[in-house]
């Protein structure tokens, strides 16, 4: 006789689904632990007369103490960050039990309240791992997302207290594709991007944003007897419509965004059923002068989208530059 599939299948769930349950038990625990150690630390340091000695002193005797036994988890570094930890998160209820102490260490060196937030509510929405979210920390997605909203649309669609009405609100301009492990200087083909964003599909969702599919590649579509392709085609649960991509490794032109249109068209007037919503088009491209994609859309267009991709990671000095010529870029709106 011979067990049935299906019965396997069933059993080797259920191990996998308790061991899962028992890492993030484990993890829990651990961070709690984290969070009464610090507690304990800063309670008594605000005790001492002279607090900022005691407190050299106070951490110092503890991991001369534990440190020994229990190793390097009562280092006077790792010590300090559970003092630190307290005073950032002071409510243990508070603390996400899908998180990790790998999350809260990665958030620590976060000086910015608003982007803790942002981060925390991200993590536990999407169930990131440690590694994602430094990932996502690293390619400076909050200063990215901040570009085209303010800090309070941002935190509302992250907390789930409202959904995305505007593309904007979730598609980042400019996308970081380091990823891909393509160098920035060498020459390719619009092919071999779209190659190398298959092979990374999972992590170019991620970099998308939220509630993203994928559909399609190279999708063909008739129109009067010609033939087109349209490089990628992924459709957003929250938005609740298509979104289609093309990629361009050159400057763009008013030929690639009068080409997207027509491809939004299609899909609005062909596929598109009556519940969903607009089909959103995004230009990936290598560089964009948004004058021309200003002047080649219609004045209150919000369906077709020209998102620039950096194929490394932005420096912090790269991003603040960024922002600031966005900012003067609306107050010259606003004069207007």
């Amino acid at each position: 006789m011979q067990l049935s599939k299906d019965l396997v299948e069933q059993i080797h769930a259920i191990i996998t689904t308790a061991r899962d349950r028992a890492i993030r038990s484990v993890d829990s625990e651990r961070v709690l632990m984290y969070w009464q150690i610090g507690k304990v630390i800063f309670e008594e340091e605000q005790g001492g007369n002279d607090r900022a000695e005691y407190g050299k002193f106070l951490i110092k005797s503890i991991s001369d103490i534990f440190q020994p036994q229990l190793g390097f988890g009562f280092s006077v570094r790792q010590l300090e960050r559970y003092r630190q930890f307290y005073r950032i998160f002071p409510i243990a209820s508070a603390l996400r039990t899908q998180l990790s102490w790998t999350h809260y260490k990665l958030m620590l060196s976060l000086e910015n309240n608003d982007k803790r937030d942002f981060y925390i509510a991200e993590s536990s929405k999407n169930n990131w791992t440690a590694r994602q979210l430094e990932r996502q920390i690293n390619s400076q997605l909050f200063e990215r997302l901040l570009m085209s909203n303010d800090v309070h649309s941002v935190l509302a669609v992250a907390r789930k207290e409202k959904l995305p009405a505007d593309a904007k609100e979730i598609i980042k301009d400019p996308m970081v594709l380091e990823f891909l492990g393509l160098k920035r200087e060498a020459a390719y083909y619009e092919k071999d991007l779209e190659t190398a964003i298959i092979t990374h599909l999972q992590d170019f969702i991620l970099e998308m944003g939220n509630g993203f599919s994928f559909v399609a590649r190279q999708k063909r579509i008739h129109i009067d007897g010609d033939e087109f392709s349209i490089d990628l085609v992924f459709y957003n649960r929250l938005l609740q419509c298509f979104v289609l991509i093309d990629i361009k490794t050159n400057k763009l032109t008013h030929q690639d965004i009068g080409q997207m249109q027509m491809y939004v068209n299609y899909y609005d007037r062909i596929e598109k059923q009556e519940f969903e919503n607009p089909t959103i088009g995004i230009l990936l491209c290598a560089d964009k002068n948004d004058a021309v994609v200003k002047f080649t859309l219609p004045e209150k267009n919000s369906n077709v989208l020209a998102s620039k991709y950096q194929l490394y990671l932005p420096s912090s000095q790269q991003l603040i530059n960024e922002v600031k010529q966005e900012i003067r870029k609306l107050n010259e709106k606003e004069k207007k």
